[in-house]
């Protein structure tokens, strides 16, 4: 390879490894740094380097892609040495590398596919596109470009690495080496992947997703107060039952003063609906108002928690559903009609409405912890932490 070729390989790594250095550090100022004020590629709503880097898709196997990225750009400077370094007595082992820009060509290769199909789940799947990342795509195309053998055809180099890693774990000592390097990576991996020590997203999401996957609410109480009504902590919640991380939210509030003495829970309605709500410019949620008068109707016959689980559960579309709904779980239906369309129950669900304007509470779910604001969910664990450390006690 000519000389021109391996110092543009060089300038392009070290460009690389910078490149994810920088990567890195939005991804733990997005992860890690909650005062963190954005980094200067998050432009606008589609080119949002940490919107990208707060998702589950920005790390694999417990470690962060820019880690990965750095790794791949060491291996590529280490490679252009390697004929220089396996000259050196402790070093000789490297002669098992004996055509490096094969090696160079193909994990370049597979790196820039790997970035093809990530370059789809930005587009595609999150919307946003990180373009420090795109740049680091077009860098591992250009590497492979330029390490290619041009005098064999574009196999040639895969074949090649292929063939030296077979002959060099044919020798007993490298075999062994390379076998205690797989059951190192693999340990710290699954350490890595179990821990969430680099990836607080994906204990978030984790976290969500096993409330999200339950059909039924386990933790269902009865009547129209949930938790200790004496508790010195309370949460207020403001949710809509057509917010789908409300009942997330729902379940995680119930799982909690199922968990924990000394927490009351009082559940206000905000549904984002301009037919009821003129705090909202346009209705976000159809049918969140009339959800809500079911709700708070319900309360007269102490029913509220009962209903709850019933318009989370079922989302009914039509008072008619509403009806069905409410008969099966033994809640007087005429009655509950006539009293979601009493004066009573529009004041009622007002009031709520106009409380969470005046806690410029605008989304759904958020829930004030003794009048401290969280807006959007909260982790359960993190939840439960937080009550316990303001005094709520573990059931035994």
């Amino acid at each position: 390879m000519s000389k021109t070729r391996k110092i543009s390989i060089i300038l392009l790594a070290v460009i690389g490894f910078i490149t994810t250095i920088k990567l890195a550090l939005i991804y733990f100022d997005a992860n890690f740094n909650p005062y963190s004020l954005g980094s200067f590629c998050s432009i606008n709503n589609i080119i949002d380097c940490d919107s990208v880097a707060k998702t589950t898709f920005s790390q694999f196997l417990g470690i962060p892609l820019a880690l990965w990225g750095m790794l791949l750009y060491v291996f590529v400077l280490f490679m252009t040495c390697v004929n220089k370094l396996k000259d050196f007595k402790y070093l000789k082992f490297l002669e098992v590398f004996k055509h490096p820009y094969s090696y160079i060509f193909s994990i370049s290769v597979l790196s820039f596919s790997i970035s093809m199909i990530l370059a789809c789940v930005q587009f595609f799947m999150i919307e946003k596109i990180c373009i420090l990342c795109f740049f680091t795509y077009i860098l591992d195309f250009a590497i492979a470009l330029i390490s290619r053998n041009r005098e064999e055809n574009v196999f040639y180099d895969i074949k090649t690495s292929f063939v030296d890693f077979i002959e060099a774990v044919k020798i007993k000592k490298y075999a062994i080496a390379f076998s205690a390097c797989v059951l190192v990576a693999i340990a710290f991996l699954t350490f890595t992947s179990m821990s969430y020590i680099f990836t607080p997203q994906v204990k978030k999401y984790n976290s969500f997703q096993s409330f999200k996957k339950m059909k039924k609410n386990p933790y269902m109480v009865s009547g129209n107060e949930l938790g200790d009504p004496n508790s010195k902590i309370v949460i207020k919640e403001f949710m809509d039952y057509n917010c789908p991380s409300c009942y997330i939210s729902n379940l995680m509030l119930h799982r909690a003063v199922s968990e924990l003495d000394g927490v009351k829970i009082i559940q206000y309605n905000l549904p984002l609906d301009a037919t009821c709500n003129p705090y909202v410019p346009r209705t976000i949620h159809e049918n969140s108002c009339m959800l809500a008068k079911y709700a708070i109707a319900a309360k007269k016959q102490n029913k509220f928690l009962e209903m709850n689980e019933i318009l989370f559960e079922n989302t009914p579309e039509t008072e008619d559903e509403i009806m069905k709904l409410a008969a099966k779980a033994n809640i007087d239906a005429p009655q509950l009609f006539e009293d979601a369309n009493s004066k009573e129950v529009a004041k009622q669900l007002r009031a709520d409405i106009d409380l969470a304007d005046e806690e410029s509470i605008e989304g759904t779910p958020s829930v004030l912890i003794n009048m401290e604001k969280h807006i959007g969910l909260i982790p359960y664990y993190e939840l439960k932490d937080k009550l316990i450390k303001m005094g709520a006690k573990e059931r035994k």
